[in-house]
């Protein structure tokens, strides 16, 4: 597991009718803010502000088909060729990270194939790389540094 200290948050937040929204700056708009959006909200904030990923090489919820099913990555980061380089799947905090967020990445691994998955919580977080030569994932103890 990989211990992540979140930057602190500096989002804004407004109130619609009965919902709150939280303005997403890499969609440049407002989306609601429920526990699995603000998981995603800090962890990009992470990746920005603490390991100085480019943000315009982020895609938030980027859509992928999985044979007829259509599905959503919730965060892809690009390398510089506009490649899937890594993919984040997001789940609310009290939700367990288990196989089946495992499974779920590694379909969508199938689709991008990323050389970095993550998953996490914002509680607990895991990293793999992918190792295409030996066909196998290596879990890292941290999240690598953007340098491609």
């Amino acid at each position: 597991m990989i211990a992540i200290e979140f930057p602190a948050p500096d989002f804004k937040l407004v109130r619609e009718g009965n919902k709150e929204l939280i303005f997403d700056t890499y969609r440049k708009k407002y989306v609601t803010l429920t526990p699995e959006e603000w998981v995603r909200q800090n962890f990009l904030n992470y990746l920005v502000k603490s390991l100085q990923y480019p943000g315009k090489l982020i895609g938030i919820e980027k859509e992928i088909y999985l044979g007829e099913l259509r599905k959503r990555c919730d965060i892809v980061v690009y390398n510089r060729a506009m490649q899937p380089w890594m993919i984040v799947e997001c789940k609310e905090m009290n939700v367990p990270l288990s196989l089946a967020t495992v499974e779920q990445i590694a379909r969508y691994h199938m689709v991008l194939q990323a050389v970095y998955l993550v998953i996490t919580n914002g509680v607990h977080t895991y990293c793999c790389l992918y190792q295409p030569d030996q066909g196998k994932w290596e879990f890292l103890g941290e999240i690598p540094a953007y340098g491609i």
